[in-house]
């Protein structure tokens, strides 16, 4: 398959989830990324992130973010780093780093300092606070920004701890956006034959996940809080129900689902009551509702509901990571694949969600730390001399 991004190339200075996952879906479109790491003292820090390895300097948690990359092991402190970097950025479209707020400048990774090695190069920052604000110096991840911005006090039942999701959501996020800022910059400088930065913080990135419960609040004064069983903030029956043997979830967003829901239960006795005449007054009414649907939906167990519901009103089962990733969905989709590996012939991952024409995109593994050195500096006609060995001080993460 002719991959959309084949005539792009990347260099990053990354590490842990948002940067890693950002550049991954740049090359699972078939940009040649280059991976820039410390060799002297294990390069990205997740290869070291257990509990499950494959072999030195890799993990399973490191291969989930990095495949299709390449790996170029440079101290970008030392001049030999320097020198090497900007001869495999002349040759570049874009650079992207997740480094804390005040290092891109330091190491010389902002357009200021690269555009006289390439006018139209694109340097994109993935900071967690931003570069231009009092906390350009703090270190700062996912978890933080979930505290401080909300997602813990709407996560979770009424009355417990602030909860953060499951997920490092806010780092895929953030990595997202910044694929789409990056290539966006790109084209324009395809177009302009200029460069420039690219920002997106994880804390702007997660602000603004707030959408509508922060519109209603600028606008309205109105402060979304948790809901029990996980409901919608303003339509009814949108929820968690418990079953015969689990939990099932229904989203009756519209009024034809609730009518729907009902021929299905056969309950139309609660289609004339006032109560629930609509979705915000079974909102406002749940308490009333909720102990009526629950005792339905416990005469039969979740995956009889699904069978009889599924297609008919929105509804899926509530699943553990094991039911979710051994369903015959996913098995149908295609979203589980092989990528074999030099420790695991059979090593699998999720495939990328993007299909082109109907196919799922291609991965193999990252390369091993430093593995493409020679190659990748080769190829920008660089000496590849003994000062690439001279590795001694780490990157700093965000």
């Amino acid at each position: 398959m002719k991959l959309p991004l084949q005539s792009l190339q990347v260099v990053t200075i990354e590490s842990f989830g948002a940067g890693p996952y950002a550049s991954m879906f740049l090359a699972d479109l078939g940009a040649a990324v280059i991976k820039i790491e410390n060799s002297e003292t294990g390069g990205d820090a997740s290869r070291g992130v257990g509990p499950y390895f494959l072999g030195e300097h890799d993990s399973d948690y490191f291969q989930t973010f990095n495949r299709n990359k390449k790996s170029v092991s440079l101290d970008l402190k030392t001049e030999y780093g320097k020198r090497a970097l900007h001869a495999i950025v002349a040759k570049s479209d874009a650079v992207l780093n997740n480094l804390r707020g005040d290092l891109p400048a330091k190491l010389g990774l902002d357009y200021r300092s690269l555009k006289k090695v390439n006018p139209r190069i694109v340097c994109t920052h993935l900071s967690a606070y931003g570069r231009d604000n009092e906390r350009a110096g703090w270190p700062g991840y996912d978890y933080l920004m979930q505290a401080e911005t909300g997602f813990m006090a709407v996560t979770g039942e009424p009355g417990s701890p602030p909860t953060r999701m499951g997920l490092s959501i806010v780092d895929f996020i953030t990595g997202l956006m910044s694929a789409v800022g990056l290539l966006s910059a790109v084209r324009g400088a395809q177009e302009t034959g200029i460069g420039g930065d690219v920002d997106v913080s994880l804390f702007d990135a997660a602000l603004h996940q707030l959408t509508y419960p922060a519109t209603w609040f600028l606008n309205r004064g109105m402060v979304v809080g948790r809901n029990p069983r996980s409901a919608h903030p303003s339509v009814g029956p949108v929820q968690l129900y418990s079953t015969k043997d689990g939990w099932i979830c229904i989203m009756c967003m519209k009024d034809k689902f609730w009518h729907r829901l009902l021929d299905c239960l056969g309950r139309k006795d609660l289609t004339g009551m006032e109560v629930f005449r609509d979705g915000a007054s079974r909102k406002k009414n749940a308490d009333q509702l909720t102990p009526v649907l629950d005792a339905e939906f416990a005469k039969r167990a979740t995956n009889e509901w699904i069978e009889l519901l599924a297609g008919e009103i929105p509804v899926a089962p509530v699943y553990g990571i094991a039911e979710a990733l051994d369903s015959e969905f996913v098995k149908q989709s295609g979203m589980i694949a092989e990528m074999p590996h030099g420790a695991s012939q059979h090593f699998r991952v999720l495939a990328n969600p993007l299909r082109l024409d109907g196919q799922r995109l291609a991965g193999v593994p990252c390369s091993a730390l430093g593995a493409d050195t020679e190659e990748v500096l080769a190829e920008c006609g660089f000496p590849v001399s003994d000062d690439s060995a001279d590795i001694t001080r780490p990157h700093e993460n965000r």
